[in-house]
């Protein structure tokens, strides 16, 4: 570790620090404002979109009707995708003339961006037409990012909301929700993004290829396509597909050291506002800063336990001459080096983005492990654009809960009080997670079909099925690649994986924010447990690492940490 690093890695987490306040700010009026910005050019354009969407005067919904709006939308997003792909054969903006995609791979694919996911099981430049590209999936990376936001925002009404005179109040309309978050927040911002990547040199054009000679005299084909309007999408909405095979490693996507730092900052841009956001839906400011306290707790371990795993030579090769380079160069790009690897793979596996610019699979065992953890906490530490914050409320419902046990009264937070409808529902969506991944993870370990994708033997391909799994319900995207997972099998697997990893955490959540807006507020009292302090973010790490430790530690025993163990004795497999 050098000091040249940790300054790359403060700098970071300065310029975030940075954005929440006045990014936050922006959000709140977005969606809780009585006048949205640019009234007389993007209120047109929202009032546009909602007649098309027969929306006149829209009015709130309930949590259910919320959920099925929700509901319908993705799923006939997800229907189009999947016809656009099997039929990019015969549709236009074809340079390459690629067929059409399998029926599993089309599935998979859909299902990855119609959630958020982006997972990828396929190579990019040589599989997806122009079309399908910005039509079918830089298209999801807008509408499922905007998704999340209506879900976190269903989340944080309910708690910070009184209900109404008849005892009932909407939870918002997700048409709204979804149009404005496109119209003011994802579309403006990521077309600003796109122009400043171009300049820094990310590749933007419809064509398909270019042919060069190199200085050696030899030809080569390059890629090319619309690289970076998806560029600024992917990072923005912390959706992590990449226009290329090797993700944000291309330095096509992501040619140099300021477009890597611009990258990382995107990812954590809305997931770190969105407390800021929340503390001003809370009429306290200081319950927005107390969630991102918690998250910026957990990142930081996270960044600074995967650098000093990053920054030692593999323990394997203690013997070779090799052991003396400065660290685990294996899969990393040299123009960001070891920091910038570490940092870049615990921010994107935090904000469930999914886009790497280095082999998570050639990290150290201990260094791949952190990004594995970092999913394994439930899209908590920022976690994805809404996801990230409707996430940790959720942990924070149970943390108030267990900290009402403790003064043996029943537990309020922000004046309400947390009951067994509210418990039941926060159990759910914290044991569907574990249960998807481990009961999946143990059905691929001992099939023929699951486990003849595997480059590897032993802990390592243990940790790589786990992470696949890992990765896929939360939503993350990012693989260990040593796992081939473009067959029929994992294709569906992972697809339905990706599906019952959000929507079955959606829902859950959603219906929360339903039952905690019908609540009304009691005066706090002497017994009433603070939340705006040091004490309580403490609990709520220590109840988020608790959680994730009981689920995950053994299966994580049995992959990276025997892993490092084995290595620290040269034995490898």
């Amino acid at each position: 570790m050098t000091a040249s690093g940790w300054l790359q890695i403060a700098v970071f987490v300065l310029v975030i620090f940075a954005l929440t306040r006045p990014l936050g700010a922006y959000l709140h009026r977005v969606f809780e404002g009585d006048r949205q910005p640019l009234p007389r050019v993007l209120g047109r354009v929202e009032r546009g979109l909602l007649r098309l969407c027969g929306l006149r005067a829209p009015a709130e919904q309930t949590w259910v009707q919320y959920a099925v709006s929700m509901l319908v939308f993705s799923v006939l997003g997800l229907l189009v995708t999947y016809v656009i792909q099997r039929a990019q054969g015969v549709l236009p903006l074809n340079p390459q003339h690629l067929a059409g995609v399998p029926a599993p791979l089309a599935f998979n694919t859909a299902s990855s961006f119609a959630t958020n996911t982006n997972w990828q099981a396929y190579v990019p430049e040589t599989t997806m037409s122009n079309l399908t590209q910005m039509a079918g999936l830089a298209w999801h990376n807008f509408t499922s990012a905007a998704v999340g936001i209506g879900v976190a925002l269903v989340v944080a009404r309910g708690l910070t909301r009184q209900p109404g005179p008849d005892g009932n109040r909407g939870v918002g309309n997700f048409y709204v929700d979804l149009i404005r978050g496109l119209v003011y927040v994802l579309v403006p911002m990521s077309a600003v993004v796109a122009l400043v990547l171009v300049s820094q040199g990310v590749v933007q054009t419809l064509d398909a290829s270019h042919a060069v000679t190199t200085l050696e005299g030899g030809k080569q084909v390059l890629a090319l396509g619309p690289v970076a309007s998806q560029e600024a999408i992917k990072m923005l909405g912390t959706n992590g597909g990449g226009f290329f095979n090797a993700n944000s490693a291309h330095p096509f996507e992501n040619p140099s050291a300021l477009t890597n730092l611009l990258e990382m900052v995107l990812i954590f841009a809305i997931p770190a506002a969105l407390t800021y956001t929340y503390g001003r839906m809370a009429r306290d400011q200081r319950q927005g800063w107390v969630l991102f306290a918690a998250m910026s707790v957990l990142f930081l371990a996270g960044v600074a336990v995967c650098y000093w795993a990053e920054a030692h030579p593999n323990a394997a090769l203690h013997d070779l001459q090799i052991a003396s380079a400065p660290g685990n160069l294996e899969g990393k790009e040299v123009r960001f080096g070891v920091a910038n690897s570490a940092l870049f793979a615990t921010v994107t596996t935090d904000a469930s983005c999914g886009a790497v610019n280095a082999m998570h699979d050639s990290f150290t065992p201990l260094g791949g492990m952190v990004p594995m953890v970092n999913i394994s906490l439930g899209e908590v530490v920022f976690g994805g654009v809404g996801a990230g914050l409707y996430g940790i409320l959720v942990f924070v419902v149970l943390t108030v809960f267990i900290a009402g046990l403790m003064v043996g009264r029943t537990p309020e937070y922000l004046g309400k009080k947390i009951e067994g409808r509210e418990m039941k529902l926060a159990m759910l969506y914290i044991l569907v997670f574990p249960l998807i991944i481990l009961g999946l993870t143990a059905w691929a370990a001992v099939a023929s079909y699951g486990t003849s994708s595997l480059n590897n033997a032993g802990p390592h391909g243990l940790s790589e099925l786990l992470y696949a799994f890992i990765s896929g319900a939360g939503n993350n995207g990012s693989a260990f690649a040593g796992l081939n997972a473009n067959t029929d099998w994992w294709n569906v697997v992972l697809g339905l994986t990706m599906l019952a990893g959000r929507f079955l955490m959606i829902v859950p959540a959603l219906a929360i924010g339903g039952a905690m807006l019908r609540k009304k507020t009691v005066i706090p009292g002497p017994g009433t447990f603070p939340t705006t302090g040091w004490l309580f973010a403490a609990l709520l790490v220590a109840v988020i690492v608790i959680v994730g430790a009981l689920t995950f530690f053994p299966a994580l025993s049995l992959g990276p940490v025997v892993e490092h163990f084995q290595a620290q004795h040269g034995e490898v497999m």
